[in-house]
This record gives C-alpha cells, structure tokens and sequence, in this order.
C-alpha cells in the first residue's frame, strides 16, 4: 500500500505553530472541510472512534482541501458485531471521548464522533488544546459526565459557538448528524468568503460577528506590552499528565452524563437569537 507523504504534519502542531496565521475564512473552510470528510464516512456506516487533531494530516494545511484524517484503526461498521466483548473497552485521547461512551451508557456511535467534532472545532477556534493544564486521569473524565466542557471565550462568533455547543451536548439525541453540520459550516463559510469580504452582503450576520471578532483581537494585541507578529507560535503550558494520545481508558463507576447547570439554557437562548437565519438559503438570494 502506498499513502501520500504528510509533509505538514498532524493539525494539533500545525496551529501551534501557525494559529496566529489563520484568518477567519482559513477557520471555516478547514471545519467545513472536516465536516465533510466525516459526513462521508459515515455514509457509509463507520465510526471513527478516535477522531482528535493528532489524526487530521496534510501535505499542505494552507489548502484544506488537502486534509486527510488518518487511523481509522479503531473504527468500525455500526453494529458490525454488537456481542464483540472487546466493545466495552475505551480506547482515545480523553477529551475528545463522548462522556456517554465514557461512562458506559452507550457505545461509539456517529453521534460519539460529532462530541469529537466539537471539541475539535474548539481547538480549531481558539488554538488552543482542550483541558492542557490538568492531569487527563479519571477526575477529569468524571468532571466531563458532569459536563465539563472548555471554556469558549466571549469574543468568538455566536453562531459559531453555537454549533460547537451543539455538538458537545450530553443529549446525544440534540447532536446534530455530520450533514447538518456540513451545510451549516458550509453556508456560513460561503457566506463571508464570498458575499461579506467582497462587499455584496455586509448584513451577513457571520461576517459582522467575525468582524467584532477580529476588532476585539485586535484591540487585545494593541494593548499587549509584547510585541507579536502572525507567525509568533502559541504559547501555553501543558501539564505533564495531560495526554493527548490514544490509550485505553477503562474508567469504573463514572456518574451519567449531564450537561452543566446552565447550559441548556445558554444552547436555547443561542439557537433562538440566530432562528431567522436559514442555512439552506440559495445563494443566489443574496
């Protein structure tokens, strides 16, 4: 078998090194993309299993349509051998598991990958890894039955916090199927690529909500006493035991997922804000 030769390496280093040179539009299409990629995937009725930056590579990130994700070691045909005793066993990097699949309520299904999705997008957003300053031991697996989730900083767009929430909902039956996400992402990357940034639509309420975005950034950086360039890595701190990745984790007596106290709130009170805004708009409307 011969694969092509992933020169630029996984996702996770990738924007470690180059975050602060991603704009806006580069951050939708590689989630559209991705969205894509998984949509596809499970068209055909595989999970991944194990979805997490370390496994989305590329011979070029500065061209998303070059994104491959890789080890599908652990995926599997949904209810490909439902009495297989080795189901039970949980095999990822921790914060990307579906607290559901970590609990043992249920198994990996499609929706356990769209968890996967979310927390990915996160990091996509921010730069940032999920959960990089604590142990990724059992407290934390607890805490994520809770409904623990990364925090999602204030400034990003609402819309598209809204889909990353959705996403990492507890209710596995709220999380949305890759095809939904993928004309979701897709719209709203067209949308300012094509219609905000060259002026034909300046009411596009992604694009004003980018441009907040990226006024507050730019208001952060001005008042920063360190001068920074775009290509400046990002700087974090990484725990010594937070691992991200794959190993087993078998993990007794975790409590049943639930959301954090606010949280569905928070996920209606989103969802309400943006419902006038249809995804499946023709773009010829514009």
């Amino acid at each position: 078998m011969v694969l092509e030769y992933a020169s630029d390496g996984n996702l996770r280093e990738y924007l470690k090194i180059n975050f602060n040179n991603i704009n806006w539009e580069k951050k939708l299409h590689i989630l559209y993309r991705l969205s894509e990629r998984l949509m596809n995937i499970h068209e055909l009725d595989i999970v991944h299993q194990d979805f997490h930056l370390g496994n989305i590579l590329s011979s070029d990130f500065g061209d998303s349509n070059y994104m491959h994700i890789s080890d599908f070691g652990l995926s599997k045909l949904i209810e490909a051998n439902p009495n297989n005793p080795e189901k039970k066993n949980i095999v990822g990097v921790l914060p990307y598991i579906a607290p559901e699949v970590l609990s043992g309520d249920e198994g990996y299904t499609k929706a356990a990958d769209v968890y996967s999705f979310g927390i990915i997008a996160y990091e996509i957003i921010t730069g940032f890894p999920p959960y990089p300053d604590i142990p990724h031991d059992e407290d934390l697996a607890i805490k994520i039955c809770n409904g623990l989730r990364p925090k999602i900083p204030f400034h990003i767009p609402k819309l598209i916090t809204q889909v990353i929430m959705k996403c990492w909902d507890a209710r596995v039956t709220h999380r949305p199927a890759f095809k939904e996400l993928h004309d979701e992402l897709y719209k709203y990357w067209e949308d300012y690529n094509y219609y905000y940034l060259k002026g034909r639509n300046k009411d596009s309420e992604i694009g004003i909500q980018i441009k907040k975005a990226e006024e507050f950034s730019a208001n952060q950086e001005s008042t920063n006493t360190t001068t920074t360039t775009t290509t400046t890595p990002l700087n974090y701190q990484t725990h010594p035991q937070a691992i991200y990745t794959s190993r087993l984790l078998n993990y007794s007596k975790l409590p049943k997922p639930k959301n954090e106290e606010n949280f569905e709130r928070e996920l209606e009170e989103l969802t309400k804000s943006f419902s006038h805004i249809n995804t499946n708009d023709d773009i010829d409307e514009f």
